[in-house]
This record gives structure tokens, sequence and C-alpha cells, in this order.
């Protein structure tokens, strides 16, 4: 007789969580001391702060809130994780040299509204629950359907411009830096979409499941995007060395 929980996958719970938010927010550090705060690194340290401010929320959920409410680190969750697309596609332009104002502009612009729907809206944000192995966030169901077309939308626009843009480039770096980028999209978004295959249940949980993977999104930024992107030298390391001297 099997035990009631022994199919059950704990590989994002709240320790998980918990550990994914310290890799995620020291990876933003290492950049922001390592490099020199170009846009390509601006952009590199706002995804990561995104990614560890959803896990600190997630956390926040499921071991008890401090300073807000367990409903308020959902809200702020939810606007973490919906400005992630077009940060993804803005860094991906920037590192093709790429100007395209009207699309950046679309793309942050969906976003404000979603986030502010989330953020300020009674009924954006209804309810949360923690089970043990991942948060289910319950949003208000007509925003369902666009806010799944808004963000899976967009992050299929960031993979398809991101791969094209790399055969149009002759600088090595640089196209190594976008196929390294395409890769850290479907390392989060393939193994996501073949849990939810297994588990259409899962559905609900699905945002806090993908995030749980995007820690391989944060250490492909860190480990093989930045190295070839940006240029080591922080003026402020410099400052804080000159100063010790």
């Amino acid at each position: 007789m099997k035990k009631e929980n022994s199919l059950r996958l704990y590989c994002f719970s709240p320790l998980v969580m918990l550990i994914t938010f310290l890799i995620e927010a020291g990876a933003a550090l290492y950049v922001i001391f390592k490099y020199r705060m170009t846009r390509a690194a601006q952009l590199i340290t706002a995804l990561l702060g995104a990614l560890a401010t959803f896990q600190l929320a997630e956390y926040m959920v499921c071991e008890g809130a401090f300073f807000f409410s367990s409903l308020d680190w959902a809200r702020l969750g939810y606007a973490a994780i919906t400005i992630l697309p077009p940060l993804a596609i803005h860094l991906g332009l920037t590192i093709a040299k790429r100007k395209n104002m009207p699309l950046i502009a679309t793309a942050y612009g969906s976003a404000v509204v979603f986030m502010t729907f989330f953020l300020f809206v009674g009924q954006g944000m209804q309810a949360q629950q923690c089970l043990g192995n991942y948060v289910i966030f319950e949003i208000a169901p007509y925003a369902a359907l666009p806010y799944g077309i808004y963000y899976q939308g967009w992050l299929i626009v960031g993979v398809v411009l991101a791969w094209r843009a790399h055969y149009q480039l002759k600088d090595p770096n640089q196209q190594k830096a976008l196929v390294w980028l395409v890769m850290g999209y479907l390392s989060f978004m393939v193994p996501s979409f073949i849990v939810y295959l297994l588990s259409p249940q899962t559905v609900a949980g699905l945002p806090s499941i993908m995030c749980g993977f995007a820690v391989l999104m944060a250490l492909t930024l860190l480990f093989k995007v930045s190295p070839l992107v940006l240029k080591e030298g922080n003026p402020a390391q410099k400052s804080v060395r000159a100063s010790t001297k």
C-alpha cells in the first residue's frame, strides 16, 4: 500500500524558495559590484531582482508574512514576475544593439497595466495558498486569460527576437550571449510545460512552478550572459578599493 504522500514532489518547498531567493539576490548584488552599470547590466540586475522578489514573496506567503499581509506579498510577487518578459525582451534587444522603441514601450506598457491591476485593484489578487510544494495564486477570473496571453505571448516574442538576432550579428560574444539568453528562457519554460502536461491540476500553481525553475535562468544570466556582454570594473568598487589603500 502506497503512502499518501509518496508521489508528491516537494521541489518548491519554502526552504527551496528561501535558497532560491538568496541565490537570485546574491546574483543581483554580484552583478552590481562586479560590472559597470551599463544598460545591459541594469536590465540583468532588474531581472534577477524581480525573480528574487517573487521567491521572497512566496516564502512570506508560506512561512508567515512580515511587514505586509500574505495577500499583499502575493500582490507584490505577481507584480514582480509580470515585469519579467518586457525586461528580457529589452535585454535581448540591448545585447543585439537594436532600438525598437515601439515594441519596448508596448511591452512595458502592457506590463504596467497588469502590475497596477494586481497591486491596487481590490479583486485583482483574490487569494493565495501555500501547498507545501508550490503556491497557488488566485487572480480575478476575467483576468486569467488576458494575463496568460500577455505572459506567454511576450515570452515567445522574446525567444524569437533573440534567436533571429543572433544570426544577424558578427560579434561572437553577442551571438553567444543571445543563444544563452534563449537557453535561459527555455530552461524554465520547457520544464514548467512538462510539469503541466504531466499534472494539469497544477495550472493554478504554474507561476510558482515556473519561477522555481527560473533559478536556471538566473544562473544563465550570471555565469553565461553577463561575462559575454558586461565590462568589469564598477566605479564604486574601484573607489572602495582606493579608499582602503
